[in-house]
């Protein structure tokens, strides 16, 4: 029997991570994507989970629409495993698992639909606040102070090109 890590997802958007040994996790194998899971065969009484997908020992994505347990390259527009890289409508060949469990799955992710009595240590993200400085006034410095009590001074006009122009005339 295999050790699967599962992901439990609430609707709040929140996840925690579990890890589920041997003997509990005979009973996720042969389960598929979209199936009803009884929290008390994993060790969580109160709880009924949806499996919504997970990923085998090598990476690769449990997909929903791959039936059985093996391996398989789609062609596939969009979904799980693939990124928009290319453009509109293009397609792309990909490796996807299938959509059932079986003992080379690593990582099984569920939501909860019904919440049971044990607290599964869902954490809040720690928010950043920013810290508020107080309102400084700003004090000039005596340079600054100078260079308010000065007026600016006038910049001599400049004279119109006269001097070229008397110039070309003498040619």
């Amino acid at each position: 029997m295999a050790d699967f890590k599962l992901t439990i997802n609430n609707k709040k958007g929140l996840s925690v991570q579990r890890e589920l040994k041997a003997p509990q996790s005979g009973a996720l194998i042969g389960k598929k994507i979209g199936e009803k899971i009884d929290g008390a065969l994993i060790g969580l009484s109160g709880y009924e989970f949806e499996l919504t997908g997970g990923s085998d020992d090598c990476g690769f994505p449990m997909r929903k629409d791959v039936p059985g347990t093996r391996r398989k390259r789609i062609l596939a527009v969009k979904g799980v495993g693939i990124k928009r890289k290319l453009g509109k409508g293009i397609k792309q060949r990909k490796t996807v698992c299938g959509n059932t469990v079986h003992e080379s799955i690593v990582q099984v992710n569920l939501n909860i639909l019904k919440e049971g009595k044990d607290d599964l240590g869902f954490k809040e993200p720690e928010k950043k606040q920013k810290k508020e400085k107080p309102a400084k006034e700003k004090k000039e410095t005596p340079k600054e102070e100078k260079k308010k009590e000065e007026k600016p001074k006038e910049t001599p006009k400049k004279e119109d090109k006269k001097p070229e122009a008397k110039k070309e005339e003498k040619k």
